[in-house]
């Protein structure tokens, strides 16, 4: 249900963007406001999910609810948990920015938390999924690198190295996104990506995946 609705949302923010430079007159006052609109329902919308999150987490703390894990090495921490109120706020906050697609948001809040927690791997994959997205493939590279050396789940580690392998193949360093894509195919031989990126590198061309199950591993 959300995800149609931010779908619908961001569909919408597109036209006005593609439509706006050369409107005038009423049409230009009319997608101003729709603008306005939908400024204005992602707002609400972050202010209802921050609401509901720390009432979620409020509740964990009070009764004693575990989270069940299943496979916990296959998955990082869904975050730290600070004693500054503060900390966990831009968590939340990130998490926030994230569904609803606004990265540069995104990005400023899970900054504030890595100052605090470095080598925690959660805010270092929501920047680096963030950063990709933006295109800012070389500060990706550097979360992502440096989440290889705290993370312990082979499943994580494999699509980190298929990620890792997808910049480098599109900064054409085949040889470099070869050994990368090998290492992800070592660390989970069912995770099937990597293997159709090899064949990305060898053909020289085609559309690199970066793994569809990455973000659900947040």
């Amino acid at each position: 249900m959300f995800q149609q609705m931010f779908a619908e949302m961001k569909h919408m923010l597109t036209d006005i963007a593609r439509e706006l430079p050369g409107s005038q007159g009423a049409r230009r006052q009319d997608l101003l406001g729709k603008y306005r609109m939908l400024r204005n329902l992602s707002d609400e919308a972050l202010d209802e999910w921050l609401a509901f999150a720390e009432a979620l987490s409020l509740f964990r703390q009070n009764i004693g609810v575990e989270e069940e894990q299943g496979d916990a090495q296959n998955v990082p921490d869904t975050g730290p948990t600070p004693e500054d109120p503060s900390e966990m706020e831009n968590f939340v906050r990130g998490q926030g920015y994230y569904k609803l697609l606004m990265y540069p948001k995104c990005i400023e809040q899970f900054k504030v938390v890595l100052v605090r927690y470095p080598d925690h791997p959660a805010p270092r994959l929501y920047l680096a999924m963030s950063y990709l997205y933006l295109g800012d493939t070389a500060a990706a590279w550097e979360h992502l690198e440096h989440m290889l050396s705290v993370v312990q789940g082979r499943k994580l580690k494999a699509h980190i190295y298929n990620a890792m392998g997808c910049i480098a193949a599109s900064g054409r360093r085949f040889d470099e996104a070869r050994e990368l894509f090998s290492l992800a195919m070592r660390y989970d031989p069912g995770f099937p990506e990597p293997e159709r990126n090899l064949q990305v590198c060898t053909r020289g061309s085609g559309e690199l995946e970066f793994g569809s199950q990455l973000v659900s591993l947040l």
